[in-house]
């Protein structure tokens, strides 16, 4: 592929923009963080929206801070994929969705909305209810792009695996592709499968086996995506993204292994070695991709 195709099919980029301090000159306010990012990455997930749903004004005000053609992925409400063990604060579902729509529409107006990302809990296996579910969110979401990621491996297992993808075709889901760690039922395989003509995302999640299964420690989060990529695995992918390219238009690349601020080196690795123009960053250059490095 050609530089110039490379560099309009394939947009790389973080989870939050709040969390990776090597990319913002010293002494940079949480404020000024979105601006200065958005010069840095095309695109970004929007991870806050998981725990709140974020106001049609506080779409509006960051829509203002970034360039015309900067995208947003948006994590979808806990509520909204199941993820609330407590009561939700809405009336009814339905309602929840309505006033989370009427957010992510600011972004859509905009032209700022890449996909709203629905990612169900390690508990959301393969059965009917949850099918039901899937299609009745699909329905409420109409007219909004939508991403699917999963966390149990039912969906991916045996016979179901093309099932699992051509519903997410007949229904139009953009497959949000993981790499993470192989742990059991609770960790889904890496299925290199476009189920979007338009669009694929890739969520880079590290590889930390020992951590992923740690929600019952108080830093659950920090341990589990504490991992750094190495120059191995992020040239495999460089290979792993060509061959995804041949059946989808464009492919979203998120690196949310943010524990140990990997997340944003990771990332300008893996635009280097897809000889990618890199961002202009503060500091001392990117690590350098070697396949001879520790």
């Amino acid at each position: 592929m050609r530089r110039e195709e490379i560099e309009q099919r394939i947009q790389i980029g973080l989870a939050g923009w709040g969390d990776h301090d090597d990319i913002y000159p010293s002494g940079s306010k949480s404020g000024e963080k979105l601006k200065i990012y958005s010069s840095r990455f095309p695109i970004v997930e929007l991870d806050s929206s998981f725990y709140a749903i974020p106001t049609p004004d506080r779409m509006l005000k960051w829509i203002e801070q970034t360039p015309e053609t900067f995208g947003f992925i948006v994590k979808a409400y806990q509520g909204m994929t199941g993820h609330t063990r407590g009561k939700i604060p809405f009336s009814d579902p339905k309602t929840m969705f309505q006033v989370f729509r009427e957010s992510a529409e600011e972004l859509l107006r905009a032209g700022k909305l890449r996909a709203v990302l629905f990612q169900y809990p390690p508990w959301f296996g393969c059965e009917r209810k949850h099918v039901d579910i899937l299609r009745r969110t699909r329905d409420w979401m109409d007219g909004l792009p939508v991403a699917l990621e999963f966390r149990h491996q039912s969906w991916f297992q045996g016979e179901t695996r093309d099932k699992t993808l051509q519903f997410m075709r007949d229904e139009g889901w953009i497959h949000s592709i993981c790499d993470e760690p192989q742990v059991g039922e609770g960790s889904v395989p890496m299925v290199l499968e476009p189920t979007s003509e338009d669009c694929t995302i890739v969520r880079f999640h590290g590889r930390n086996a020992s951590g992923w299964h740690s929600s019952g420690q108080p830093n659950w989060r920090e341990v589990r995506y504490l991992y750094r990529y190495n120059a191995q695995e992020l040239l495999e992918w460089k290979g792993n993204i060509i061959n995804l390219l041949e059946s989808t238009k464009t492919c979203w690349m998120i690196f949310n292994n943010n524990s140990g601020g990997d997340a944003a080196d990771n990332a300008l690795q893996l635009m280097e070695a897809l000889g990618m123009d890199l961002p202009e960053m503060p500091g001392p250059p990117p690590y350098q991709l070697s396949l001879f490095e520790d």
